[in-house]
């Protein structure tokens, strides 16, 4: 009984700071966003800076198609593989014995 009294004691003491201490304001915060007049006025481009440390650099267009780089697979049918596990447990060897008590 003390244990539970002890406990919803602690949850009330912390639940009061929790609501005293806050610091937020009711007061709605107005945010003012600059304005940058140059950002979107026309400019020359940059220099070319190349990032694999100036080596031969290629490029290709476009995408391969998938038939030119997959390669071919052959999948057995499930109705394939089921009639031909059957046909293979039809064929095996029966026990020979068997014990009736």
């Amino acid at each position: 009984m003390k244990t539970a009294l002890f406990a919803i004691c602690v949850l009330c003491a912390s639940t009061a700071l929790g609501q005293a201490g806050t610091s937020v304001s009711a007061q709605p915060q107005v945010y003012s966003f600059e304005s940058h007049p140059e950002h979107a006025s026309r400019q020359p481009l940059a220099q070319e800076q190349h990032l694999n440390g100036g080596e031969l650099f290629t490029y290709a267009q476009g995408e391969r198609p998938l038939w030119e780089v997959a390669t071919l697979t052959h999948e057995v049918p499930l109705g394939d593989v089921a009639r031909r596990f059957r046909q293979e447990h039809l064929a095996a060897k029966k026990a020979v014995k068997s014990l009736q008590k």
